[in-house]
C-alpha cells in the first residue's frame, strides 16, 4: 500500500479539471497551480477516451513527479492500471473498489467518491487510500444537490476509517471554517474545480486557498 504520510501531504490540495477537454489549457492551468502549491490532480475528463487521458498522462505524469506529486484519472481505472498516472478516483457509477483495488495492485493510489457513511465505510472497507466527500457547501457544478453542511462532514469525517478530503463548494472563504473544527473532524485535504480552473491567475489562486488554511 502506498505511503500513507505522503499522500495525505500529497492530497492537501487537489485540482480536479472542468471536463472541457482542452488539453493545452488543462496543462496550462495545471503547471500554474503547482506552482501556487498543488500537489494532487484529478483528470476528470468524461468525454475523453481511453487513448486521450493517456495521452494527457503522458503530458501531465511527468510535471507531478518533478514535485513529488500525484496524478489520479477520474473513473479510468483500465488507464490507471498501466501505470501511466499514479491512481484513479471512482464513485458508484465505476468499477466496485474491490475490483478496482484487484485491477490496480495494492501500491497504486484509489480514491472513492462518497456522500454518506454507507459510501465511507464502503471505501475502507475496500483497501481505497482516501475517500472524497462531497458536497460539503452549496456548489455550482452540481446545484440541484442538497450540500452535507460543515457539521454534518466534520462528524463523518470524525468517524471515518480512512483519511477524507472535502469537495464542493469549496473557495478561500468557506475553507477558513475547516481551520475552526478540531483537528479530528478536518479532513486532510480539500478538491477544488472552478476556484482553479475558472480563475484568472490559478497560481495565485491556488496559493490563497492554501494560505487560507494553514497546517
Amino acid at each position: 500500500m502506498a505511503n500513507r504520510a505522503l499522500v495525505n501531504r500529497q492530497l492537501r490540495l487537489t485540482l480536479i479539471t472542468d471536463g472541457v477537454g482542452d488539453l493545452d489549457r488543462i496543462e496550462e492551468i495545471v503547471g500554474a497551480s503547482i506552482l501556487g502549491g498543488a500537489r494532487c490532480v484529478q483528470l476528470r475528463e468524461p468525454n475523453w477516451s481511453a487513448r486521450q487521458m493517456l495521452q494527457a498522462c503522458e503530458r501531465l505524469t511527468p510535471k507531478l513527479e518533478m514535485v513529488d506529486g500525484l496524478l489520479l484519472v477520474n473513473d479510468r481505472v483500465d488507464v490507471a492500471a498501466t501505470r501511466v498516472a499514479h491512481g484513479a478516483q471512482i464513485g458508484h457509477r465505476s468499477l466496485p473498489p474491490k475490483m478496482a483495488r484487484k485491477v490496480l495492485g495494492p501500491s497504486t493510489i484509489l480514491g472513492y467518491s462518497a456522500h454518506d457513511e454507507k459510501e465511507l465505510s464502503l471505501a475502507a472497507n475496500h483497501d481505497c487510500n482516501f475517500a472524497l466527500l462531497s458536497p460539503v457547501w452549496p456548489t455550482t457544478s452540481k446545484p440541484d444537490a442538497v450540500s452535507l453542511t460543515v457539521k454534518r462532514a466534520a462528524e463523518l469525517t470524525a468517524t471515518a476509517a480512512l483519511p477524507v478530503v472535502w469537495l464542493g463548494g469549496v473557495n478561500s472563504m468557506t475553507i477558513g471554517e475547516i481551520a475552526t473544527l478540531p483537528s479530528a473532524q478536518q479532513p486532510i485535504g480539500i478538491a477544488v474545480r472552478s476556484a482553479i480552473m475558472q480563475a484568472n491567475d490559478p497560481q495565485a489562486a491556488t496559493a490563497e486557498l492554501l494560505q487560507a488554511w494553514p497546517k
